[in-house]
């Protein structure tokens, strides 16, 4: 997962930006998560798949419920976020370890709704507008289906790096508008490229993630879904461990650093 790459840049500091207050999803330990947004998470067997690979790694006893529901190219605004907590449809069915159908009783249909807008979407001039609505409808939405939400920040493309800087100025507005998390994985993203340059985390497009950058991601969220650092976790997703062992330290970095924690 090693490539060349210029413009190295200094690791973002969190403290010369706004940072929402909320650290947690309030949920101490949860127990399953809906991912809403798009291709960026379902890229490499979602994004999804690979937290749940995280959480089995810290604790096999964790019985841990993931969904994904994700449309290509979609704004937050494409998603009818009510029609997804609909009783007896989504997560009422799921997969055990011998893939035999298991049908699902279930207290609260999820703990945590995690939501991405389209890559653009927040610092687009005619999208962002509904960036803003949209986090703010949806957020409703989750908590008056008992479910904490959380804002996933997405990363700058490959060769637009500088993306990073108003995505990360709208995320935080966001989640200080509607109280809740976010997920710093976009700045994730530019801490582990300045600090190596060279680690490829875009797929060839220069806007989906490599594996790495899925990964990435993935530890990422874990740290905030968890409030614990994944890099003690013995999950590599196949990457080199010495790159693995490295992008899981920066996951916690960044959520440290972002959150002050």
């Amino acid at each position: 997962m090693i490539g060349r790459r210029r413009g190295a840049r200094p690791i973002p500091n969190p403290s010369e930006r706004s940072v929402p207050a909320q650290s947690t999803t309030g949920v101490e330990r949860p127990v399953s998560a809906i991912y809403i947004g798009n291709s960026f998470f379902y890229y490499n067997n979602g994004m999804n798949g690979h937290v749940t690979q995280f959480v089995a790694a810290a604790d096999p006893a964790h019985k841990w419920r993931s969904t994904l529901v994700a449309i290509s190219g979609a704004g937050l605004d494409w998603h009818d976020v009510a029609s997804y907590f609909r009783p007896g449809a989504i997560g009422a069915f799921s997969f055990d370890a011998d893939n035999n159908v298991v049908f699902n009783k279930l207290d609260r249909l999820f703990d945590v709704a995690l939501m991405m807008d389209g890559s653009q979407s927040p610092i687009h001039p005619q999208l962002a507008p509904a960036f803003d609505a949209f986090c703010a409808r949806h957020c409703a939405t989750v908590r008056e289906h008992g479910a904490a939400p959380a804002l996933v920040m997405s990363w700058a493309y490959a060769d637009k790096p500088d993306m990073i800087d108003g995505l990360a100025a709208a995320y935080a507005r966001a989640g200080e508008a509607n109280d809740c998390l976010v997920i710093p994985t976009g700045l994730a993203f530019a801490r582990a490229l300045a600090a190596r340059p060279d680690l490829v985390l875009h797929a060839p497009d220069k806007r989906h993630p490599s594996l790495a950058g899925t990964y990435l991601g993935a530890a990422t969220i874990y740290a905030g879904l968890f409030g614990r650092s994944p890099e003690p976790l013995a999950y590599d997703a196949e990457l080199d461990p010495e790159i693995a062992r490295f992008l899981r330290r920066v996951a916690w970095d960044t959520h440290a650093a972002y959150h002050r924690v």
